[in-house]
């Protein structure tokens, strides 16, 4: 009888053994973009600098943790007009906030490489908690982590003033990642 749990245990260990903690955020291969709609035309843009802090195990999820922050000077907006316009007060006050950040609370496996990720974002000095699905594609030598929501650029205080007209440039702002990483 104490080789059923044994071997339960010799199992266990040897499925472990081989799990890998995705830990080095490969930059080069790796994104931010957003798309939002102005005057119903839609807008793509992305940001060219942020830093990646995680740790992904497949076998653990529950213990995964990220942390992105980026460098809202870096947005390519997609002229050099609408990038200076965006370090303005009315939309990132870059000169007081110069980064957004998110924190991940809580990893949670729905199957199929699908994950959701619960934390907190934080841009222009007001936090949000969001919950963000994400799915990952491993690789032979890296693997990726794609995800996409949905934010209200308004609950963050981006685009006050004349530019709060959600006619003119809509609330809803989509932002899409993928971060490549590799296992250790």
């Amino acid at each position: 009888m104490k080789a059923l749990p044994l071997g339960l245990l010799a199992l266990f260990v040897a499925s472990t053994a081989h799990a890998v903690e995705y830990a080095t955020v490969l930059p080069k291969q790796s994104r931010v973009e957003f798309e939002f709609r102005q005057m119903g035309v839609p807008v793509k843009g992305g940001f060219k600098r942020f830093t990646t802090q995680m740790t992904f195990d497949p076998a653990r999820p529950e213990a995964a943790r990220a942390q992105i922050e980026i460098d809202l000077a870096s947005i390519d907006a997609g002229s050099a007009e609408a990038d200076d316009e965006a370090a303005g007060k009315l939309w990132f006050n870059r000169s007081a906030y110069p980064k957004a950040s998110f924190v991940s609370s809580t990893v949670r496996a729905l199957g199929n490489d699908r994950y959701e990720m619960r934390g907190t974002l934080t841009l222009k000095g007001r936090s949000r908690e969001l919950v963000v699905p994400v799915r990952f594609v491993p690789g032979k030598t890296a693997a990726a982590f794609d995800g996409s929501f949905s934010l209200n650029r308004l609950d963050f205080g981006i685009g006050e003033g004349m530019w709060a007209d959600v006619s003119t440039v809509a609330n809803e702002v989509r932002v899409s990642f993928r971060i490549a990483a590799t296992g250790k």
